[in-house]
């Protein structure tokens, strides 16, 4: 399995709810309002060329939009691998935490 960081793996998230609209104000905006604390631009451009190195995301140019002065916006989008890793994320997740009493943590009993 691809360790990733939370950071990386909050990225891969919030792409595949923001779907074809995954570009990078809106991904920091997603992650300013789940996660409830500020993301830097750079604290998400540097995840996003990493998540890319590892080819779990892939980035294509849109259409050039009249708004942004006729610059296109990096669209980015889940590679199958994008998908796998965050599957293998989720398993993990829930076996880390099976047997475990949310009620129980919150009020500080085993």
């Amino acid at each position: 399995m691809n360790h990733l960081t939370r950071s990386e793996e909050y990225i891969l998230l919030a792409i595949w709810k923001l779907q074809e609209e995954a570009y990078t104000l809106p991904i920091q905006g997603r992650l300013q309002e789940i996660t409830g604390r500020d993301w830097s631009l750079s604290s998400v451009y540097a995840p996003l060329e990493r998540l890319v190195k590892q080819n779990l995301i892939k980035s294509e140019l849109s259409e050039p939009i009249p708004e942004r002065g006729g610059r296109p916006k990096r669209i980015y989008s889940l590679t199958s691998g994008g998908r796998r890793a965050l599957l293998e994320i989720n398993a993990v997740g829930q076996s880390m935490w099976d047997g475990i009493s949310v009620n129980a943590l919150e009020r500080g009993l085993k």
